[in-house]
Order: structure tokens, then C-alpha cells, then sequence
């Protein structure tokens, strides 16, 4: 490995640890208890070094956005890249994310930090730019709806608006998992997550589908 490519994985290396030390803290304490200063000293950098990378904290916890963001659309894109069926897609779309909550709770937790009303207002060039994130990966659910819909297999004519449905339905049903030991202690949720999708598919066709 050359010097600049040591140099560049190293330069990678302290972005993350600068991310990885801002998300604990952020999950631990809340964006208005946190300062450049303590992620500094979580990470184990200057608060110099800090400002190498980001501007201020507001970039930083957009970046945590954006990198979880992108790292669901990865995940997802790689789940249904093979499936011709846009049925299927939407099936094996919201099956990686209910396994993506799981797997990395970390990062799923940050995207539910940040979907509720929190204190932090990022400018309108920052927000822009989470969105751009966020609607790569709503784009995946209304590609799959449209081509339902062109198959002859769904009946919709707004395809946006059903995906903002579905998205919204798992997203809310993934809060349920905690309650396992309560309210759904006698219920599988894997089953009951699963069944909503099937009822959105079944609500989106010309022909009745049967519910899995």
C-alpha cells in the first residue's frame, strides 16, 4: 500500500471514529448535551481534528444520518437487485429492513432518534441533503409499485403516496418489537409484521391475493 492510500484509509479511519463517538453520544445523552468537545474526547482527537472533518455538530449528526441511510438503501438494493416481481420486492424490501432494525440496532435507533421531534434544526442546505438520502431509498418501494402497477398487477395511480404507506406501516410496526414481552407477548411479530405487508400488497391489487 502506497503512502497516499495509507493516508487516505487513515483520514477514513478518524471520520469514523469522530462518527462512531458522536452517535454513542447522541444515543446516550441527547443532541443538546452534546458538544464538539466531548465527542473529541469520546473519539480520543482534538477538537482540531474534529473541525478537519465537519463544521460544526449540526454536520456531524447529518452525516450520522446520511451514512445510515445510505448504508439501509445498500442493504436494500442488494435484497431485491435479482427479483423480477414487484411483488416480491416489496416483500423482500421490508424483510431487509426488519432484519437491517436487528442487525444494526445502532444505526437503526439513530434513524428513529432523528424521525422524532428532536431539539436540533438542521439549515435547509443540511435537511436537503438528509432527504436526498432518504428518498433514494423511498424510490426503491415507488420503482416496485410501478412496475406492478405497468405488470398489470397493482391498480394505483399514485405510486409515491403508497410507498410513504408502506414505509410508514413497517417503520411503525418495527416500535412494536419491544413490547414482546407485554402487549405481543403471545403473538409472533415476525408474523404480524410480515401479515401488513401482504395486506399492503393485497390492497394495491386488481386480483385478490391471498394473505401469507
Amino acid at each position: 500500500m502506497g503512502l497516499k492510500d495509507r493516508r487516505l484509509r487513515e483520514k477514513e479511519q478518524r471520520r469514523q471514529q469522530i462518527l462512531d463517538a458522536a452517535r454513542a453520544m447522541v444515543l446516550q445523552y441527547g443532541v443538546t448535551a452534546v458538544s464538539i468537545q466531548q465527542i473529541a474526547k469520546k473519539a480520543e482527537l482534538s477538537v482540531g481534528t474534529i473541525y478537519l472533518y465537519f463544521e460544526n455538530k449540526e454536520e456531524i449528526f447529518a452525516t450520522l444520518q446520511e451514512d445510515v441511510l445510505d448504508l439501509l438503501y445498500e442493504k436494500i438494493s442488494t435484497a431485491i437487485k435479482s427479483i423480477d416481481d414487484p411483488r416480491e420486492k416489496i416483500r423482500q424490501t421490508a424483510y431487509a429492513y426488519n432484519i437491517f432494525s436487528i442487525k444494526y440496532k445502532q444505526y437503526f435507533d439513530i434513524i428513529n432518534y432523528f424521525l422524532a421531534p428532536t431539539e436540533i434544526i438542521f439549515p435547509p442546505n443540511l435537511k436537503e441533503k438528509i432527504d436526498t438520502h432518504g428518498n433514494k431509498i423511498l424510490s426503491l418501494i415507488v420503482q416496485a409499485i410501478e412496475e406492478g402497477a405497468k405488470a398489470g398487477y397493482f391498480d394505483t395511480t399514485n405510486a409515491k403516496k403508497c410507498a410513504v404507506v408502506l414505509w410508514g406501516t413497517i417503520h411503525g410496526l418495527l416500535q412494536f418489537r419491544k413490547l414482546k414481552n407485554t402487549i405481543l407477548k403471545n403473538d409472533d411479530f415476525d408474523e404480524i409484521y410480515n401479515y401488513s405487508v401482504e395486506c399492503f400488497i393485497k390492497g394495491l391489487s386488481k386480483k385478490t391475493i391471498a394473505v401469507r
